[in-house]
C-alpha cells in the first residue's frame, strides 16, 4: 500500500510517532517515496506490543523468577530396535513424498570476514563447495534415494535474498529442480528508543534488523509458502540453519521417531562440550516445555551436576528440528511472544548525521521458533553424537570456525573410510596426513561409501569423491 504525506502524518499521529517525518523537508523525490513505503509497512498493532514490552513502559507486574520450579528434560531411551523401526517409519513418509526441508539462512558471513550470504561461504575442503551447496546436495541425494521430491524451502532476509537467489541460479541450483526451492524472506522490525519512539537510521530510512528464527513462521504464512507445502502433499518439516556442514537433513530415524510418538514438535540435543557452551536446554516448567536459554542460567546453574556427576542441564538444542506441518500453520496463526534486547543501534541525530553508538542505546526486537514449545501436546526429545551431526561455522578463527568444521567434516569421512576396512595414513601426532572430501550424492553414510568404492581401493593422496552433477 502507498501513502500521501498527509495519510502518512495521520497514521504516525495514531501511534506517536510523528518524529519519523522530522527531515521531510529535506527529502528528495526518491527519499520520499522509500520513507512513505516503510511507514506504510509498520504494523501498528505489532508496535504496540513492542512498546509494552519496554522495561519502565511496560505494565507493573509481579517479579517471576524465569528458573523456578524448572526441570531438565532428558533425551528419550531408545533401543537399536526402536531406531530401526523408525528409521523405517521414517523413509516410507519420504518415498510417499510427505516431508519437507525448511533452511533457516537470512544471516550474513559478518563475523566470518565474508561479504555476502553466509550459506555462500566456501567451506569444502577440497572442492570449496558452498555452505548451501553441501546443504542441497544432500538434498538431492535423498530425492534420488527415495524417488520422491524433497522441496526445499530457503528462508533468506531482505539483505541475502536476491543474492542468494542469483547465487542458486548460477550454480544450476546445485542439481535441484528448480521448482522444488522456494526462497521466501523474514520479516524486518523496527528498533525502539527506550521511551517507545521508532529510531530512524537516516532521514529517509528507519533502522529495521530481521525478527528472528522465529519469524519463519509469520513468513511462511505471509509468503503462501504454507499453502505451497499443503498443495505439495507435505505433511512433515525438517528445519536447520545454514551454518551447521555436519547436519544429516531430512534424517529418516529422526522423522521416524517424531513420527512414531506423533509429535508435534520435535528436537536433537547434544551434550555440551562444558557447562559454559552457549546452547538452550530443553525444560519443563509448569507443565509445559520450553526452552531456557544459556543466558538465563546462572553459573551455578550450569554447573550444577546430579547424584551420578552428569550435569543437570547436559543437553544442548542445536536448532534441528522436526515439525508437524498442522502445528506449524497453528502457531503461524496464533503468533510467537516477542523478545527485546538492548543493543548498539546506528541512528541519525537531531541534525540527520549517521552515529554508531559505542554502547548499548536502543531495542531491538525479534522472535524465537522454540516459542512453539509451550503450545505443542507432545514434543520428542533425541540426542546425537555431536561428532557426526553437529560442527557450526560460526567464528572466522578458534572454535566453531571453518578451520573446525572442516577438520570435523574430514574427520567423519575418515571414519566411514575405517567402518569399510580402508586403511586411513596419518601423521606422527594422529591428524589426516591427506585431505578428504566425499560429495553427498557419492555416499552420504559409511554403509553407501562401502557399496561405491572399488575393491582393493587405497587411500594414498588427497582424495575428492564426487556423485553425478
Amino acid at each position: 500500500m502507498s501513502l500521501t504525506y498527509e495519510e502518512a502524518r495521520a497514521r504516525l499521529a495514531a501511534c506517536q510517532q510523528e518524529q519519523l517525518l522530522e527531515f521531510w523537508s529535506r527529502l528528495d523525490a526518491g527519499s520520499r517515496q522509500t520513507l512513505l513505503e516503510q511507514i506504510a509497512a509498520l504494523d501498528l498493532a505489532l508496535l504496540v506490543k513492542m512498546k509494552e514490552s519496554l522495561p519502565g513502559l511496560m505494565p507493573a507486574s509481579i517479579p517471576t523468577n524465569p528458573m523456578a520450579e524448572v526441570t531438565s528434560v532428558p533425551p528419550e531411551s531408545l533401543s537399536n530396535e526402536d531406531r530401526a523401526a523408525a528409521r523405517d517409519l521414517g523413509e516410507q513418509a519420504l518415498r510417499r513424498g510427505e516431508v519437507g526441508v525448511l533452511l533457516v539462512a537470512g544471516g550474513q558471513g559478518t563475523r566470518l570476514g565474508f561479504e555476502g550470504p553466509k550459506g555462500t561461504f566456501a567451506l569444502g575442503p577440497l572442492s570449496k563447495a558452498s555452505l548451501f551447496a553441501i546443504h542441497a546436495r544432500k538434498i538431492l541425494a535423498c530425492r534420488r534415494t527415495f524417488g520422491k521430491p524433497l522441496p526445499f524451502y530457503v528462508m533468506t532476509s531482505q539483505a541475502n535474498d536476491a543474492e542468494t537467489r542469483a547465487f542458486f541460479d548460477r550454480n544450476n541450483f546445485f542439481g535441484l529442480p528448480s521448482s522444488e526451492v522456494c526462497f521466501f524472506a523474514q520479516g524486518m522490525y523496527p528498533a525502539l528508543w527506550p521511551d517507545g519512539r521508532i529510531v530512524l537510521e537516516a532521514p529517509d530510512r528507519l533502522f529495521q534488523a530481521p525478527d528472528g528464527h522465529g519469524g519463519v513462521l509469520a513468513a511462511l504464512q505471509r509468503t503462501g509458502m504454507l499453502d505451497d507445502m499443503c498443495r505439495r502433499g507435505i505433511k512433515t518439516l525438517f528445519y536447520f540453519q545454514v551454518d551447521n556442514p555436519l547436519v544429516d537433513i531430512a534424517d529418516p530415524e529422526f522423522i521416524g521417531l517424531h513420527l512414531r510418538a506423533k509429535a508435534q514438535m520435535s528436537l536433537k540435543v547434544c551434550a555440551k562440550r562444558d557447562p559454559e557452551e552457549g546452547m538452550g536446554v530443553v525444560v519443563r516448567r509448569g507443565g509445559e516445555y520450553a526452552m531456557v536459554e544459556y543466558t538465563e542460567l546462572t553459573r551455578e546453574q550450569k554447573h550444577a551436576r546430579d547424584a551420578a556427576g552428569e550435569l543437570k542441564f547436559k543437553y544442548g538444542s542445536v536448532a534441528i528440528h522436526v515439525f508437524d506441518l498442522e502445528f506449524l500453520a497453528q502457531e503461524a496463526r496464533i503468533g510467537l511472544p516477542l523478545h527485546s534486547a538492548h543493543k548498539k543501534v546506528p541512528f541519525c541525530d537531531a541534525q540527520g548525521c549517521a552515529q554508531k553508538p559505542d554502547r548499548p542505546n536502543a531495542y531491538k526486537f525479534e522472535k524465537f521458533i522454540f516459542d512453539a514449545l509451550p503450545d505443542a501436546r507432545r514434543v520428542l526429545v533425541v540426542d546425537f553424537d555431536r561428532t557426526e551431526e553437529f560442527s557450526p561455522v560460526k567464528n572466522a578463527s578458534g572454535p566453531d570456525s571453518p578451520d573446525t568444521a572442516r577438520a570435523d567434516m574430514m574427520s567423519k569421512w575418515a571414519r566411514w573410510m575405517v567402518a569399510n576396512g580402508i586403511r586411513v595414513p596419518r601423521t606422527p601426532d594422529g591428524g589426516l596426513q591427506h585431505r578428504i572430501e566425499i560429495d553427498p550424492c557419492y555416499a552420504v553414510n559409511a554403509v553407501q561409501l562401502g557399496l561405491r568404492l572399488p575393491p582393493g581401493f587405497v587411500w594414498a593422496g588427497d582424495l575428492d569423491l564426487r556423485g553425478e552433477p
